[in-house]
């Protein structure tokens, strides 16, 4: 009797532990895609623009550099990203997203037509990083900024 009592204990116990899957659990990226337009120079009669939050697709892959995708001309947008996706992300129609991720650096995309987009890099060119940490959340506001003019 005592033996099933302890077999019954040890299985409780264990059937609380997080499975390793669900270590990202906590973890993941959230914010907000914002599209910015016209003119934002800077003036001291006009605050800066944050810009419009945008319903769109926000597009993750692990951390991609400028030499694993095929750009077009030295803009900002990439026709080809050799790197396999990560996962597809819909905002709302405030621009807000969440999405659990494991830790690790991931690069960030949005589309314009055809055509990736993302204009942050890191000091070795790798494409918009951003890098999530077990347990937490990074938060991220995107700015396609594509049509601005500064």
């Amino acid at each position: 009797m005592k033996k099933i009592y302890a077999a019954l204990a040890f299985f409780a116990l264990v059937s609380f532990v997080p499975a390793k899957e669900n270590f990202c659990r906590r973890s993941g990226i959230r914010g907000h895609v914002y599209l910015v337009k016209g003119n934002q120079m800077p003036s001291p009669d006009r605050p800066a623009s944050t810009g419009k939050a945008v319903k769109t697709t926000l597009y993750v892959y692990p951390l991609t550099n400028v030499s694993q995708v095929s750009r077009e001309g030295v803009s900002s947008f990439y026709k080809t990203i050799s790197t396999t996706p990560v996962k597809e992300i819909e905002t709302d129609e405030n621009g807000y997203f969440k999405t659990k991720l494991k830790p690790g650096f991931y690069s960030l995309f949005v589309k314009k037509g055809d055509l990736f987009y993302a204009n942050i890099y890191d000091d070795k060119n790798n494409i918009y990083p951003i890098e999530v940490r077990k347990g937490n959340w990074a938060d991220v506001d995107f700015r396609a900024d594509y049509d601005a003019a500064y």
